[in-house]
C-alpha cells in the first residue's frame, strides 16, 4: 500500500467516462434516499464529492448543498455542471480537514461517499464530520466492505482496503450518534487480476452506515 495521496486533479477531466462509478453514485444516491427522508429544508453536506456525482443527485430534494473536497480539479469539474445547469442551490469549496482546515457551517445531512478509504485516520474525521451537524442531523458514510486490496488497480492514495460496518458503525456511535444502522448500497461488478494469475469478474459491495445526532 503506498502511503501517498493520489492526484486526483489529473483524472478530473475523465472522471464520470467511467459507468461503473456513475453507476455508483446512482446506487448510493439511491440508498441514501430510502435511507434518510430528504426535505426541502435540509441543507446538506457532500464531503470528498469529487465532480458531484452524488451532490447533483440529492440537490433536487433539499434546500442546498455544499460539494466540499481537497482537489481544484474536481471541484472545477463541478463547478462547471453549476454553470451549466444554472443550479443556484449548490455551491463548493475548496477545504481539506485531513489538513486541519474548518468549516463554519452547520448541516442537516452530511454525506461522504467513497473517500474514507482515502483517510488515513477515518476516525478523526467522522468526529469532525458529526461537530458540523446540527441537533437531529444525520451523518451517512458510504465505502467499501473488505475487498482483499483487489477494488483498486492503482492502490496509491488508499489507505483501507475497505471497512468492516461493525467498525464503522463504532466509529459514528463513539463520536455521540445515535439509531447508527448499516445497510448495502451498492454491488459492484469488477474484473480483477491477482498475482497467482487468473482472475475475473469479482462483486464487491458497497455499505451505507447512518447515524443521528
Amino acid at each position: 500500500m503506498k502511503h501517498k495521496k493520489r492526484n486526483f486533479d489529473q483524472e478530473a477531466s475523465t472522471w464520470d467516462e467511467n459507468p461503473v462509478r456513475v453507476k455508483l453514485a446512482d446506487d448510493v444516491a439511491s440508498a441514501l434516499r430510502r435511507e434518510i427522508t430528504l426535505t426541502k429544508e435540509m441543507d446538506v453536506l457532500d464531503y470528498g464529492c469529487g465532480t458531484g456525482l452524488i451532490t447533483l443527485r440529492i440537490q433536487p430534494f433539499v434546500n442546498t448543498v455544499t460539494g466540499i473536497d481537497s482537489s481544484e480539479g474536481m471541484l472545477n469539474v463541478l463547478n462547471e455542471k453549476i454553470n451549466r445547469q444554472k443550479l443556484t442551490n449548490v455551491s463548493t469549496q475548496h477545504l481539506d480537514m485531513e489538513a486541519g482546515e474548518y468549516l463554519h457551517d452547520r448541516f442537516h445531512l452530511i454525506v461522504s461517499s467513497m473517500t474514507l478509504h482515502h483517510i488515513r485516520q477515518p476516525e478523526i474525521l467522522i468526529n469532525q464530520l458529526s461537530e458540523y451537524l446540527h441537533a437531529r442531523g444525520y451523518l451517512c458514510i458510504a465505502d467499501l466492505d473488505p475487498d482483499d486490496g483487489l477494488f483498486h488497480e492503482d492502490d496509491q492514495g488508499v489507505f483501507h482496503h475497505g471497512f468492516g460496518r461493525s467498525l464503522v458503525k463504532d466509529m459514528l456511535e463513539k463520536a455521540g450518534l445515535q439509531h447508527v444502522k448499516d445497510t448495502t448500497a451498492a454491488k459492484v461488478i469488477k474484473d480483477v487480476e491477482v498475482e497467482e494469475g487468473g482472475g475475473g469478474a469479482r462483486e464487491f459491495t458497497v455499505f451505507l452506515v447512518s447515524g443521528q445526532k
